[in-house]
């Protein structure tokens, strides 16, 4: 028998501000049909003065505990990845921790901006598979309003705010492809790219958060690459190829990578989660919120083999290979 980490919960948060395209022609030379075309999205939400990261990720955890029919104290451990933490320190995981009113268990951070739900879901399936926790709550949970420069045209319009979760359990399966569960997962970076997406502030250099930097065109042409060759390394290292995915959830950065993410991978649009339009980018909760968004449609099912990829500031990037 081989223990893999199965989906039993899921869930997502969105705060209740909701900004279209039109907001930001009131502000910058830009207008609705000028961004729809250059990334798909239409609207995305804004956290609220008074919600936090660690707000927002909490929310998230409820749905997806509740998905599960568990609660709180249920939970071993979470992992949370973020960019944007309430504090440099403590984790918010500690503080979703606190805020669910769980008395036991541990939790942590994991940081690979866009990419980081990708590295927190291998990090989750590392302490199940290793035996060092049942079940492990891993959440992707972002502000990225908080550190955007207004006067950016370039990248403001295209980020929002957002959290998703998942909760992860122990279950013996056969140890073939047909289990459910994480089945495999492919890790890169590379920090000579670091200049093409990065925050210009910092604890040991300004002091300060700082605001996000883009050089789009540039990440753009390493995000095609990049994404559908992490995809392929995943489903390899199982011996499986493109027609055995029923969906695609892929970071919900531009519509555009993502077509040309898909078209690289031979897989049509039809199987493709798409959620870049609503949220726009949510940088590591776009995965988690596109996942329980494409349950809460009925898109996915018990049983589909799922393949999520995701690129980010670093350069981070990454997939993961699931049965649901």
């Amino acid at each position: 028998m081989t223990t893999r980490a199965v989906v039993i919960g899921v869930g997502h948060y969105l705060p209740e501000r909701v900004v279209p395209n039109s907001e930001f022609e009131k502000t910058l030379e830009t207008s609705d049909e000028w961004i729809r075309t250059r990334s798909g999205i239409e609207r995305r939400h804004f956290a609220a003065e008074d919600e936090t990261t660690s707000d927002l990720a909490m929310f998230a955890a409820r749905k997806a505990i509740e998905n599960a029919g568990l609660e709180p104290d249920d939970i071993d451990a979470i992992v949370v990845a973020t960019s944007t933490p309430d504090l440099t320190f403590p984790s918010v995981a500690t503080m979703v921790q606190q805020k669910l009113g769980m008395t036991r268990g541990f939790g942590f951070d994991v940081q690979a901006v866009c990419a980081g739900f990708i590295y927190a879901l291998s990090t989750a399936n590392a302490l199940v598979v290793s035996g060092q926790a049942k079940r492990v709550m891993v959440i992707g949970a972002e502000t990225f309003s908080r550190i955007m420069d207004w006067t950016d045209r370039g990248t403001c319009v295209l980020f929002g705010d957002g959290a998703g979760a998942l909760v992860l359990e122990a279950q013996d399966s056969a140890g073939d492809i047909s289990d459910r569960g994480v089945l495999s997962s492919d890790l890169n970076s590379d920090g000579r790219y670091r200049d093409m997406l990065y925050v210009d502030g910092g604890v040991s250099t300004t002091g300060d958060s700082g605001k996000l930097r883009m050089q789009g065109n540039a990440l753009f042409r390493q995000a095609v690459e990049k994404l559908s060759s992490t995809a392929t390394a995943a489903l390899d290292k199982i011996g499986l190829n493109d027609d055995a995915v029923d969906w695609i959830v892929p970071h919900q950065a531009n519509i555009r990578i993502i077509q040309g993410t898909a078209k690289k991978l031979g897989i049509p649009m039809e199987r493709v989660i798409v959620t870049v339009q609503d949220h726009g980018n949510t940088s590591a909760a776009s995965i988690p919120l596109a996942m329980s968004v494409g349950v809460q449609q009925g898109k996915i099912k018990k049983g589909d083999l799922l393949v999520a990829e995701a690129i980010g500031g670093g350069l981070a990037w990454g997939a993961v290979v699931l049965r649901w």
